[in-house]
């Protein structure tokens, strides 16, 4: 019998009530079954309720999957997981990896990066999985860094990020920098204003990525009028719109991730701050936080990416009729849910193309391996084993869905040092892990 998604995850209908609390409603239910042939059961605290290694049969391979299905970051990844998934039905009913069926093996994170750490240790050393599919926040991936450097394991990470980081044991799926952040800073210069007001959640990802932006307007004789951070999860932003009333900026440029974004931008709604008045650019406000936060709240505020539902790629329409078809007309598909998706079929082939599972023959295979996403080609870069891939900005529309005002053209070739700008000569020399 092969693997369904919806063996493993209870989906519930309403998926469009993703509440403040950051519970996504496609997350009401537990993880029940990682396989056809064993549990891989999850608690919201982040613990597995079985502690015992998931059973495999020699015709089947485990793979991990760890993304926060409780806590403030549930609203966002618990999609991503859905994705993987769905990637994973396919390529079994396409005969499976080496003739092999793959069997996800599903634990919770809890938005807690510690945890994050315990469980990725788990999947290695007791499940034995040869790849875990899974992270959202950098201070995740960087928790979860050195359990697979140590144990020799296979970590596909499938979201945006600040870069400065290369890891010989992690595949990058989202966008370096140079394919996100600074594409949407020269784009705002050109088109919405100079003078930047900067917000973000008090996390790696935000701080280090608005280091490089900084840099950057600097460099173009920009100003930075404003620069906040609030802790994952924070909830009222009175105080900070506030400020920004007083500084008036041209655009804010927005690194909030989780529920934050839902307070932010309805506070900033009722404070009758609009896109008109300000603009706001976001990096991590995919459709599924839109559906959350509420399309007529967001209409004309803009995000950068490199993919939207709206996307018109032949395999686009495809991955979407198959999102939605197993779990429901009312679901969104959104950049990272995307990555999450193509990236399980980057190793998929990247392990056909070694004739093993083993890391150190993957990782060896995976340069050059390509795949037509539905958002477009993507190759993987077997230098710093990023992914190439084209930038896009969009604009929300009252649908709730993106108008892309503006992409590359053809893929971009990642950079997540920015070697390539002379504005960012020896940032990376600076930007420490925080």
């Amino acid at each position: 019998m092969l693997y369904s998604p919806k063996k493993a995850v209870l989906v519930f209908g309403m998926t469009a009530l993703l509440t403040a609390a950051g519970c996504s409603s496609q997350d009401e239910a537990a993880v029940e079954d990682g396989t056809a042939s064993g549990e891989a059961s999850t608690s919201a605290e982040g613990g597995s309720s079985e502690e015992e290694a998931v059973e495999v049969d020699s015709d089947q391979i485990p793979v991990g999957i760890l993304h926060s299905l409780s806590g403030t970051m549930a609203m966002s990844e618990s999609s991503v997981r859905d994705s993987e998934l769905l990637a994973i039905e396919e390529i079994n009913e396409a005969g499976g990896v080496l003739g092999k069926e793959l069997v996800p093996v599903i634990e919770d994170g809890a938005s807690d990066w510690p945890t994050f750490a315990e469980r990725a240790s788990k999947l290695l050393q007791q499940d034995d999985v040869p790849v875990i599919f899974g992270g959202w926040t950098s201070a995740s991936r960087k928790a979860m860094l050195p359990v697979v450097e140590n144990n020799n394991g296979l970590l596909f990470y499938p979201v945006q990020y600040e870069g400065m980081e290369s890891s010989p044991n992690i595949f990058y799926a989202g966008a370096a920098p140079n394919q996100q952040i600074t594409p949407a800073i020269e784009w705002l210069m050109e088109n919405k204003g100079d003078d930047i007001f900067l917000l973000g959640s008090d996390y790696v990802f935000p701080r280090i990525a608005n280091q490089a932006v900084i840099s950057q307007v600097d460099d173009a004789g920009g100003t930075i009028v404003n620069e906040q951070y609030t802790p994952l999860g924070h909830t009222d932003y009175n105080t900070i719109i506030s400020r920004i009333k007083e500084e008036e900026p041209d655009v804010i440029f927005n690194t909030l991730n989780g529920d934050s974004n839902v307070a932010f931008f309805k506070q900033l709604y009722d404070a009758g701050i609009t896109s008109e008045d300000i603009p706001v650019l976001s990096v991590s406000v995919a459709e599924e936080e839109i559906q959350g936060i509420g399309a007529d709240v967001l209409e004309g505020h803009y995000a950068s990416w490199n993919y939207y539902q709206s996307t018109d790629t032949p395999e686009n329409e495809e991955f979407v009729e198959s999102f939605k078809e197993e779990y429901g007309e009312s679901r969104v598909t959104g950049d990272p849910i995307e990555a999450g998706y193509f990236m399980v079929h980057l190793w998929a082939k990247a392990v056909e193309e070694a004739g093993t599972t083993d890391v150190d023959a993957v990782r060896e295979a995976a340069g050059g391996v390509t795949f037509d996403a539905p958002g477009g080609p993507v190759e993987i870069n077997g230098d710093n084993q990023h992914v190439s891939k084209t930038v896009r900005i969009g604009e929300v529309q009252e649908d709730g869905q993106f108008e892309e005002v503006w992409n590359s053209g053809d893929p971009v070739v990642p950079d997540p040092y920015l070697e390539n700008y002379d504005w960012a000569s020896g940032l990376s020399d600076v930007l420490t892990d925080e």
